[in-house]
């Protein structure tokens, strides 16, 4: 935890991506990335030299028309002393069921966040944390380049100026194994997805391409990392 929530602190010193008097909403999935998160920032709360708050906020799909249940998320935010929001929303019978989305991930992805923003300024938060990590950043730059024919990526900073508020991720330095491994030790309650399309979208045939390529060139992720902060590519 301790090595892990280090990376966190330098991703945030090197982007300068938290302030004094911050009041920080985290974007709880119930995946073990954005948990793990929460934890690393409630804990950072206590002794960060900049003064800043934590509070967990949850936009709930309701897939199959059915509230999802993050009692144990509760629970955990109870434990850290963090104020909890779910929203309650309309995303999955909206996608899958009046839709029938055939590629729901990017639209539903785009909705979602668009419900955390307004959540933000309704709340008075300036600023949302997601829990992107190194390895979202890698794959995100290969299915811009396979699938949209661009270099890009999500950016470790996004100001946001028609809601005013500013998009962190804090994780872009913590290797996916690394919070995989943290989540076990720390038995965060990660809650199973009731998605429909987990675990068959392009993000997953992107990751399957980055790990055969890693065989031939073992530091590939390292070196696109490293690409992307040399050419200050989208805030990189």
């Amino acid at each position: 935890m301790d090595k892990l929530t280090g990376r966190v602190r330098a991703a945030i010193q090197h982007y300068d991506l938290i302030q004094e008097g911050d009041r920080i909403a985290v974007g709880v999935s119930g995946g073990k990335d954005s948990l793990f998160l929460l934890c690393a920032l409630a804990e950072l709360t206590h002794y960060y030299p900049q003064h800043f708050t934590v509070t967990a906020i949850t936009a709930d799909p309701c897939f199959g028309g059915v509230d999802g249940d993050y009692s144990q998320v509760q629970e955990l935010c109870d434990r850290l002393s963090v104020p909890y929001i779910i929203r309650k929303t309309y995303l999955g019978p909206l996608i899958f069921e009046e839709r029938k989305e055939e590629n729901p991930c990017a639209l539903c992805a785009r909705m979602r966040r668009g419900i955390l923003h307004n959540l933000c300024v309704e709340e008075g938060f300036n600023k949302l944390a997601l829990g992107h990590h190194f390895d979202d950043a890698v794959q995100t730059f290969f299915m811009n380049l396979c699938y949209g024919g661009r270099l890009g990526c999500f950016s470790p900073k996004t100001y946001l100026s028609r809601k005013q508020i500013t998009v962190i991720r804090p994780l872009i330095f913590c290797e996916e194994r690394e919070i995989r491994g943290a989540a076990r030790r720390l038995e965060l309650p990660v809650v199973k997805s009731a998605c429909p399309a987990d675990g068959v979208t392009a993000r997953k045939d992107t990751a399957d391409l980055v790990r055969s390529l890693e065989k031939q060139f073992p530091d590939l992720r390292q070196k696109v990392l490293g690409a992307m902060q040399r050419a200050g590519l989208d805030g990189w």
